[in-house]
């Protein structure tokens, strides 16, 4: 019991204590840079090893303040005060970060100042699983929008809430603020201060070791960036390590965007437009172990276990980014029951044509009517969330946003049946196999991984992203290349076949083989009532 007791306050607080030799390299690379602050601030101190690293590298220190929740670590840090040596005044005190006044301390302490530290390696998420009241108060600070507040995107690290703040209330002020954090949140943290135009003047970036010294498998760095009374230029070089004087890259804020490589952004910026062919997300259903399935002895297995005999009218072949990543074709191992055609669309007529799946999603009902993402609210029973006519686009061109590569794979129908994806892969919907082999070959051109890899963050949890995707330009692409008129051919010709609405899905099984057949304006024709939903 006592373990996990501790286990919960290392996940509540983010308690990765700095090791003393980390604190010291740490100090070391500050040293090295010329810095020698008079006031040391230590914010989310533990039991010290930070703090009282700083005040043995800069001996013109005069105010020197560590504060922490937990009054256990702070009992330790002040017990280490009597080995300190110096003039210097040392205050450790038992706080919590969130409800102490640091705008009116911060203006009272001699400059230049230096907040130190290693602030908690939790997300708001995680601290809501657990029920914790060690939050900031709820904002969007970020300004999320709709669909991304709701999916996920508003989620972020309790240490990029404290970086944000800490810019903001030194803002104007000379002060250096070097942190131990995920190199995300560094990310993250410094768009906002470039975006907010604060002052700052300069940012670098330290790789860290964070297997090495905290155990913990995360991309993780020394963030260091400088304020003063003017702001610089928005770039940000990387060092592979605190000893390293020559940096392997440089990201920056260009045009409003977050740039992985500047060179590389340089080169290929010209490719950056509105394209026609439009990126897309797989389906969101947020309940693998029933919405996802695979054969068994003539019936299909769900996650959990459980057999059964469904119709296959909402059966579809389906791949996952693990599929996609895999090397050759990707082949379906599983199928997706699919409830919708169009977001928001009512799901009692499959009461109506499939009896038997209606009866295995109303036996689940109240497991998915469970599911925690607010997009299902207000919706019809067993929704799911990016559903469209593109979904049902008999060739795909895919790839996944998890795996730490750029390719991209053609994925087309299968036993007869479009293939759909799952909400961690993008896709282009394409008419025919010959415009998705054309998009493949451009997609696979080194002036489209250039024009990529200058955007993405190998580092990140899902580096490939729609945004990321949307912004290359498929017609300035294919004119680079001396491929216009192929573009012409094979991507300006009719849309994509409407998807059958409301009791009209038996008339699916005969879209994909007249598309296969290149009758697709016959096929088109024998269906009606189009809609299209965007994810």
């Amino acid at each position: 019991m006592g373990k996990l007791r501790d286990d919960r306050a290392k996940i509540e607080f983010g308690d990765f204590q700095t090791p003393v030799e980390l604190a010291a390299a740490v100090c070391k690379r500050l040293s090295a840079s010329g810095l020698s602050p008079r006031s040391i601030v230590e914010p989310t101190c533990g039991v010290g090893n930070l703090l009282f690293a700083a005040l043995s590298t800069f001996p013109n220190c005069q105010t020197a303040l560590g504060t922490d929740i937990n009054a256990d670590y702070v009992r330790q840090a002040r017990a280490r005060l009597g080995s300190h040596e110096g003039n210097v005044r040392v205050m450790i005190e038992s706080s919590d970060f969130f409800n102490r006044d640091w705008s009116t301390e911060i203006s009272q302490l001699p400059t230049p100042l230096l907040f130190i530290g290693n602030p908690p390696w939790v997300t708001n998420s995680d601290l809501g699983s657990l029920r914790s009241k060690n939050l900031p108060a709820k904002a969007n600070d970020q300004k999320m929008k709709g669909l991304d507040a709701l999916t996920g995107k508003s989620n972020f690290d309790i240490s990029e809430w404290m970086l944000c703040r800490l810019f903001t209330w030194l803002d104007g002020r000379r002060a250096t603020v070097a942190m131990l954090c995920k190199s995300a949140v560094a990310r993250k943290a410094l768009v906002f201060g470039w975006t907010a135009k604060l002052r700052i003047q300069s940012a670098s970036i330290c790789r860290i070791d964070s297997a090495k010294h905290f155990k913990a498998a995360v991309d993780a760095c020394l963030l260091i960036v400088d304020l003063g009374t003017t702001a610089s230029a928005t770039a940000c070089p990387i060092y592979p390590d605190l000893e390293s004087t020559t940096p392997d890259s440089v990201f920056a804020l260009r045009d409003n965007m977050l740039v992985a490589d500047v060179s590389l952004y340089d080169r290929r910026k010209g490719l950056i437009g509105d394209s026609r062919n439009m990126w897309r997300s797989g389906i969101k259903h947020d309940c693998a172990s029933l919405m996802e399935m695979v054969a068994s002895d003539g019936h299909y297995e769900n996650g959990d276990g459980e057999l059964l005999d469904l119709e296959e009218r909402f059966l579809y072949p389906m791949l996952k980014s693990s599929d996609i990543a895999r090397k050759g074709v990707p082949s379906p191992r599983r199928k997706m029951l699919v409830t919708q055609t169009f977001v928001g669309e009512d799901t009692h007529q499959i009461e109506q044509v499939a009896v038997k799946t209606w009866n295995y999603l109303h036996r689940h009902r109240d497991r998915l009517a469970r599911r925690a993402s607010s997009i299902y609210k207000g919706k019809p029973a067993f929704s799911i969330f990016g559903v469209g006519d593109y979904t049902f686009a008999p060739w795909k061109v895919a790839i996944s946003g998890l795996y730490k590569r750029l390719e991209f794979k053609v994925i087309g129908p299968h036993d007869g049946k479009p293939v759909v994806l799952d909400d961690t892969c993008y896709f282009l919907a394409c008419k025919t196999e010959e415009e998705a082999r054309f998009l493949a070959k451009l997609l696979a051109s080194p002036a489209a991984q250039e024009f990529f890899t200058a955007f993405v963050f190998w580092d990140a949890k899902r580096p490939i992203t729609a945004d990321i995707l949307r912004r290359l330009d498929f017609k300035r692409l294919a004119a680079l290349l001396g491929l216009a008129s192929e573009y012409e051919q094979h991507c300006m010709s009719a849309p994509l076949p409407a998807v059958p609405r409301q009791g009209q899905l038996e008339l699916l099984s005969n879209v994909v083989p007249a598309i296969s057949r290149r009758r697709l304006v016959p096929a088109a024709k024998r269906i009606s009532g189009s809609r299209s939903e965007s994810s």
